[in-house]
């Protein structure tokens, strides 16, 4: 097999992983079973297409393959132990059924979403929600995510193992969804998917390839649940969101690998044709009447995409947004948010008191202190600057913001408070 086959199938089998682990999923309602039935599958395309050509629908000829190999795997396993009950095997009476007539379109959505909404089960944590999916859906290797949340491969492949485990045991409801139900669901996956793309995002800048990993695999599955739901406002919203978000990536850290903030950004480099498509997604979006969070924070993250110049801003149109939001979803990290903007309205003392009712709620996050300690700054209250930035290198999440903190520090000059 040349490059160039391997190129193409390399493409076609990540495209098709999703729809097709779904539906291995829905027959064996077992994740590992389905995962390993997908990989036989994956090796057979590999040595078939090439001679072959592609087939028509590569993802029913990988769910037809990897079912009858799934069902094969059973079959050996029987000669040693006996066979699991009926129920713990789906449907394996009739290898050869046209798989056509078993995956129409409402099957495929909701094997699909059934398979998002597994990752995103409420028992697991949110580091176990994102590997899941990043393994099942996206097909990350255990190494590739370990190596992005700072773990062993041995410790990431436990937490996936674990992550199974606990999803095996809640006993996955397989009823096709209903309305109601499906519409929470699409917002656990959403907001599942949004987490994927947040732990690229508030890497470190020498953390190049987890960024783009993480939000290229975001912005995919962003695509797939709008693919299966084209009406839904909100998830315009969301892949509006991470399409601006990720557009500004090649301004966002500096050589070294330090945070460049959003003003003192080269703007060139801004992706323009991501930020053109997420503007159309807001622009589609609010034609249906139906605000959300992610239409809110795309709609703000909107608002600084159209400024050629930080001066350009409008960040009264941004503070109303953040009000907005705070009605939808309350939260002292959206309030920290609006005190960015009313900052440059009505000045930093304006915004430091109103985040100073925060500091309980926010005592250990290190935004709260580093633009507490930046607003103090602006005022010429030094000392106490000095103060909130040492808490907040305390309290950095990554290198890249320790340091970006520390360059805060040596502009103020004297000696450090050594808090």
């Amino acid at each position: 097999m040349n490059d160039k086959d391997a190129d193409w199938i390399g493409l076609t089998l990540a495209g098709a992983r999703p729809r097709a682990v779904a539906a291995l999923y829905r027959y064996f309602r077992d994740l590992d079973m389905a995962e390993e039935a997908f990989q036989e599958a994956c090796l057979r395309a590999l040595k078939s297409w090439p001679k072959n050509g592609p087939p028509r629908d590569p993802a029913a000829w990988l769910i037809l393959v990897g079912r009858n190999s799934g069902i094969d795997s059973v079959r050996r396993r029987a000669r040693f132990t006996a066979l699991p009950e009926e129920d713990k095997i789906s449907d394996t009476s009739d290898a050869e059924t046209d798989i056509a007539e078993r995956i129409d379109d409402s099957h495929y959505r909701d094997d699909i979403l059934r398979l998002l909404f597994v990752c995103c089960h409420p028992d697991l944590p949110a580091t176990q929600q994102i590997a899941l999916a990043l393994r099942i859906v996206s097909g990350l290797t255990v190494k590739q995510i370990a190596r992005a949340f700072l773990v062993s491969d041995a410790a990431m492949e436990q937490r996936i193992t674990r992550a199974k485990a606990r999803i095996a045991k809640s006993g996955a409801s397989f009823e096709t969804p209903d309305a109601a139900d499906r519409a929470e669901r699409v917002g656990a996956v959403a907001a599942m998917v949004y987490l994927v793309f947040n732990e690229g995002y508030t890497s470190a800048g020498e953390r190049s390839e987890t960024r783009s990993t993480f939000a290229e695999e975001a912005i995919r599955l962003a695509r797939l649940l709008l693919g299966l739901f084209p009406t839904e406002p909100e998830l315009m919203g969301l892949l509006a969101l991470l399409l601006i978000q990720q557009s500004r990536d090649a301004a966002r850290f500096d050589a070294n690998g330090n945070i460049v903030l959003l003003d003192d950004q080269d703007r060139t480099l801004w992706d323009r044709r991501m930020i053109d498509e997420g503007l159309a997604l807001i622009d589609k979006a609010m034609r249906h009447r139906r605000p959300g969070v992610f239409q809110v924070q795309a709609a703000i993250a909107a608002l600084h995409a159209h400024a050629k110049t930080p001066a350009d801003t409008d960040w009264t149109e941004i503070e109303l947004l953040y009000r907005v939001l705070e009605s939808l979803q309350p939260s002292p990290v959206v309030t920290l948010n609006r005190a960015v903007a009313v900052s440059k309205i009505d000045g930093p003392q304006a915004a430091l008191d109103l985040i100073e009712p925060l500091a309980d709620a926010l005592g250990g996050y290190f935004y709260f202190h580093g633009l507490r300690g930046g607003l103090l700054k602006d005022l010429g209250r030094i000392e106490e600057a000095r103060i909130a930035f040492d808490i907040a290198i305390a309290h950095a999440n990554t290198t890249a913001e320790a340091v970006h903190i520390r360059a805060h520090l040596d502009k103020l000059g004297g000696s450090p408070s050594g808090a």
